[in-house]
């Protein structure tokens, strides 16, 4: 069992710049790829990006690739989101998410999930 908390969200003006954390606990957090996802209001959940194991390999979106940048700290059982040059289209609740298979981008496919954290740019 791992359980993930999610923290860092807010409001912030298009152009700027927030960084959410998610704080794991339970087994060992370096066994398991994390996922940030996001979900805005009548839209799927969709993948933002993704971290293997040891932090070597990540995926993005395209819509992010450029702007966000994923990270993780074993050490401290986090994995961090780094969201630069914000747009409007960026507003959801972002959640991460853990699993032990790698690569994967697939929302069904992760079998842990923080509660989210909302995360809205304004124009």
């Amino acid at each position: 069992q791992v359980q993930l908390v999610e923290s860092g969200g807010g409001l912030v003006q298009a152009g700027g710049s927030l960084r959410l954390s998610c704080a794991a606990s339970g087994r060992t957090f370096s066994s398991y790829a994390m996922g940030w996802f996001r979900q805005a209001p009548g839209k799927e959940r969709e993948i933002v990006a993704a971290v293997s194991w040891s932090g070597g390999s990540t995926v993005y979106a395209d819509s992010v690739k450029g702007r966000f940048t994923i990270s993780r700290d074993n050490a401290k059982n986090t994995v961090y989101l780094q969201m630069n040059k914000l747009k409007p289209e960026d507003t959801a609740v972002y959640y991460c998410a853990a699993d032990l298979s790698w690569p994967t981008t697939n929302y069904h496919a992760y079998e842990y999930w923080g509660q989210g954290t909302q995360v809205t740019v304004s124009s």
